[in-house]
């Protein structure tokens, strides 16, 4: 969840009316030529000597690695309450997720690689300060062996906030807060019908997604029964901000009908004077009447409405741009990857066409099945008379035809194309990065945790 950097303003406009927040989503469209790829990764930080996950301070910790990237390598910091919680570098920054999850929040780029080089010259950064001190990195989707009671908690407010809330609306909530990382892509639309088409589409192939990135079968320092834990903690965190959203499939489906939907998500938090107010399970549609009850009388502003889509969590979430949300996190070619697959996908009309032809006659309890059935199976989860795999491999031909229409060549003369080469052969072969993982778990590792602070680092090979 990326991180406010700015106050809310006790002299900013308030909203009147249901229509200025309709606008708000509306004013994200734009031409194709300003469609730009927003890349979010998370990672699990460690100490080398001991396997335990980074605290927040001491020498080896979450504040010496972002004190030390701000110092050296020109961040701005970013400080709640007096603790560095995270970075900003232009239109780039950096946040923690509540257990330490270390996340770069990409900035806006054309093409995917200029989204691989700023992961790596991310990792760069981040290796040149956690090296010295003894730390390194994950890239996993769930921490393998760490309890939630051995989990750190980052000291920003809304986390304590949500940590409450969730407790009293799910089984899986703060296991999600604490204990899980992912990969997200941020990307545009041209108009009203686009984002619509857009999102249906992301929807219905978001399992697809999740099960080519399904990377996070251990919990607990052993397997879990899943290929990603992650995925399926999100179907027990909150029910009212989650899921598969069906009604954007519905006929007059629009940025309104988003809204109306967003009004009724209960609220987390309101942010006023540099605190973090418990707003928790009051709705913004109360807080457009003036009705929230710890600011009696007192209207939102658009940056509370900003807060409040924030935390939102359904599979593609719709802000002024579309975030595809179903990625376990993996090592560092695989988060290129999910750029990459989106990107094919979605910014070439004719895949997009495709795509849409591939899913358009599921229904809403197939699209529900089928994201059921992903966590556990994979890629050899059922959908209609087919399975996921078969159709994993469609949408990677459908995505690398869309790259290679673009166009975007780099320096040695290759196009983004060259991204998808693992995901291909996931697809063909139906083995999921988690099922290679349960192989050198049952074999090399000998059931023994300790070899994934080896071999599954975020810089591992693929």
């Amino acid at each position: 969840m990326t991180t406010p950097t700015r106050d809310i303003d006790e002299a900013a406009p308030r909203i009147r009316d249901k229509r200025e927040l309709v606008e708000r989503l509306e004013g994200g469209s734009k031409p194709k030529t300003q469609w730009r790829i927003g890349t979010e990764h998370e990672k699990f930080g460690f100490i080398e000597k001991t396997l335990r996950p980074l605290p927040y301070e001491g020498p080896t910790s979450i504040k010496a690695l972002l004190d030390g990237i701000s110092k050296e390598f020109g961040w701005v910091p970013i400080v709640e309450a007096g603790h560095i919680i995270g970075g900003k570098n232009g239109m780039a920054s950096l946040s923690l997720e509540p257990g330490g999850q270390f996340e770069l929040s990409g900035a806006p780029v054309e093409t995917v690689h200029e989204t691989a080089s700023e992961l790596a010259e991310h990792l760069r950064e981040t290796k040149t300060i956690a090296g010295p001190m003894g730390a390194n990195f994950l890239g996993l989707g769930f921490s393998p062996i760490w309890s939630l009671d051995e989990t750190p908690m980052m000291p920003k407010g809304r986390y304590n906030i949500m940590k409450a809330y969730m407790a009293k609306v799910g089984r899986l909530g703060r296991q999600m807060m604490f204990r899980s990382c992912t990969v997200q892509t941020n990307l545009d639309f041209g108009s009203e019908a686009d984002m619509v088409k857009k999102l249906r589409v992301g929807l219905a192939l978001q399992p697809i997604a999740t099960a080519l990135f399904a990377n996070s079968p251990f919990a607990d320092g052993r397997t879990n029964g899943f290929l990603s834990y992650r995925s399926h903690v999100w179907t027990d965190t909150d029910p009212d901000r989650t899921g598969m959203l069906p009604f954007a499939f519905d006929e007059g489906f629009g940025f309104e009908q988003y809204v109306d939907y967003a009004l009724d998500v209960p609220m987390y938090f309101a942010r006023r004077e540099g605190k973090y107010l418990d707003a928790s399970g009051d709705s913004f549609r109360d807080f457009m009447a003036g009705k929230l009850s710890l600011l009696p009388g007192e209207k939102p502003a658009m940056d509370d409405f900003d807060d409040h889509l924030s935390t939102i969590f359904p599979e593609v979430r719709l802000k002024t741009f579309l975030e595809m949300r179903g990625a376990d996190a993996g090592p560092r070619d695989r988060l290129n990857a999910l750029s990459a697959f989106w990107v094919g996908i979605l910014y070439d009309e004719t895949a997009l066409d495709g795509a849409w032809e591939l899913v358009k006659h599921w229904s809403a309890a197939e699209r529900q099945a089928l994201r059921s059935a992903v966590p556990v199976q994979g890629l050899k989860a059922p959908i209609r008379n087919t399975t996921a795999q078969a159709i994993a491999r469609e949408a990677v031909k459908l995505s690398a035809a869309g790259l290679k229409r673009r166009k975007r060549i780099n320096a040695e003369g290759k196009d983004e194309t060259v991204f998808l080469a693992e995901l291909e052969e996931i697809a063909e072969s139906g083995i999921t990065p988690a099922e290679r993982l349960l192989a050198m778990y049952h074999g090399p590792w000998r059931r023994d945790l300790r070899y994934a602070f080896r071999d599954a680092l975020i810089d591992a090979p693929v």
